[in-house]
């Protein structure tokens, strides 16, 4: 990406425990409960439709397939318009707050493995950040590029914005993975408050100032900052645009509404330090730590939210080929996350938000992707073989005028690009399908055990740092 292109980009956006507190009649009434409701409500469908069904092996297969689009229909419906609303919801909570004047020290750590063609920029980045009150701490995991070297031109002290001094440290250690890293930089540390985020990152000026406020809340151990794809150049890095901010950070929105996220992405995470602490550190038996702390700092109790405004422009991969990589590296960390905490599946009563966060996280890793792939395959073999094209389109058109309308209100809610929209059709037609059956097979390979190794993605880099806004 031009230096030029780059700087324009960056203007244009900124174990199971099964309910030991019931006995066992309790546990069977609920039970016979939930199945009776279900089963009448199966009856009750079924007694309506009936007599506009024709009673033929060919008529019983439409009107299977009828009630089959209407049911994933209305669980799709269902999904989004929840989302949108508690997204909305938070939205309007944060737009009007005023400008808040806790600004307490903050040490950012970057952990950093073969960045040398980012790192330079990314910490260039940090020293103008609008905020008067923190330190850069660099861990070079055992780098076999010129990282450290990038890293050393800017340790030292440097002057920040208002005319406070900004200290650069660089620590060198063996590699030991990401989560090592992190653990390395929290500990040397003396903050209260910590940003972790990642050696190819860029954050936004106003990153810190506005993510830390949340903290003058005390029951806050954490908080989520956005994502955003900074090398939109081609399809696959628009879409990936486009999905961050309607798939990924819409969700967190709406998690937010109730102090729930269940991710905080590696890119931008400001953590409480005793919350960290209070959750183990950084654990690196799973491919997704992030997610993983997450869980941890929330069933030690913590709440954690999202503020849209701390963002970080992150370089999304290019080629379709390192995307699927990336994906099934993510669900399989996520399952990795939910095996380690399925225990809460089971216990909505110790810990509610908890219970909640996982049973979302595990519909949105396995539940959902299944669900959309075969629905979609069993909506194309009827379309086809069955005479039903007609039905099939118009539940298409129904689902990507869905799509639209979302992806408006994210880019308006953002304040993005608004030809990002152009591409909704395509990012639920053919997009969301490719990762979903990218999910499939990680989770597939996942519960039969299959080695994985980390992997890396290539970085193209920045050519020079983004000019911030003001």
């Amino acid at each position: 990406m031009s230096a030029s292109k780059t700087i324009q980009t960056f203007k244009n956006f900124e174990e199971n425990k099964v309910f030991s507190h019931e006995d066992e009649g309790k546990k069977k009434l609920r039970l016979m409960i939930i199945s009776g409701s279900l089963s009448i409500i199966s009856f009750l469908i079924i007694l309506f439709t009936l007599p506009y069904t024709v009673l033929s092996w060919s008529g019983l297969f439409v009107y299977t397939t009828v009630i089959a689009l209407t049911l994933f229909l209305f669980a799709l419906l269902l999904r989004y318009f929840a989302i949108l609303i508690l997204s909305f919801l938070n939205v309007v909570r944060y737009t009007n707050q005023e400008e808040s004047n806790f600004y307490p020290f903050v040490s950012i750590i970057v952990p950093a493995y073969n960045e040398g063609v980012t790192i330079f920029d990314s910490i260039s980045s940090l020293l103008q950040l609008d905020y008067p009150n923190f330190e850069i701490i660099i861990v070079n995991d055992g780098s076999t590029d010129d990282t450290a070297q990038q890293a050393e031109k800017l340790v030292g002290l440097h002057k920040g914005k208002y005319g406070n001094t900004i200290k650069v440290t660089l620590i060198n250690k063996k590699n030991g993975g990401k989560s090592k890293a992190l653990n390395t930089g929290i500990q040397f540390s003396k903050a209260e408050f910590v940003l972790c985020m990642d050696g190819d990152s860029i954050l936004s000026p106003e990153t810190l100032k506005l993510g830390i406020r949340h903290f003058q809340h005390p029951e806050v151990g954490a908080v989520a900052g956005n994502v955003k794809v900074i090398n939109r150049d081609n399809l696959i890095t628009k879409l990936q645009a486009l999905e961050y901010i309607e798939g990924l950070n819409m969700a967190r929105n709406a998690q937010s509404f109730m102090k729930t996220v269940n991710i905080i992405p590696g890119p931008i995470g400001i953590f409480r330090k005793k919350a960290i602490i209070a959750a183990g550190w950084y654990s690196h038996d799973t491919f997704a730590e992030d997610a993983d702390l997450t869980l941890n700092i929330s069933e030690a109790g913590w709440k954690i939210v999202y503020e849209p405004m701390a963002i970080s422009y992150t370089e999304a991969p290019e080629k379709l080929y390192n995307l699927l990589k990336q994906r099934y590296r993510w669900t399989r960390g996520i399952l990795q996350s939910l095996r380690k905490h399925k225990h809460l599946l089971w216990d909505p009563t110790s810990n509610l938000p908890n219970f909640l966060t996982l049973w979302s996280m595990f519909y949105e890793a396995l539940i959902w992707p299944t669900m959309n792939l075969i629905a979609n395959i069993f909506f194309i073999v009827v379309a086809l073989f069955f005479g039903m094209s007609n039905l099939i389109f118009y539940w298409w058109i129904t689902i990507a005028i869905l799509d639209v309308t979302t992806a408006l209100f994210c880019v308006a809610t953002e304040g993005e690009e608004y030809d990002l929209v152009l591409y909704a059709v395509i990012y639920r037609l053919f997009f969301i399908l490719i990762i979903d059956f990218t999910k499939v097979m990680a989770t597939i390979e996942e519960f039969i055990g299959l080695g994985m190794t980390w992997g890396k993605l290539d970085r193209v880099g920045f050519s020079k740092a983004p000019t911030p806004t003001t």
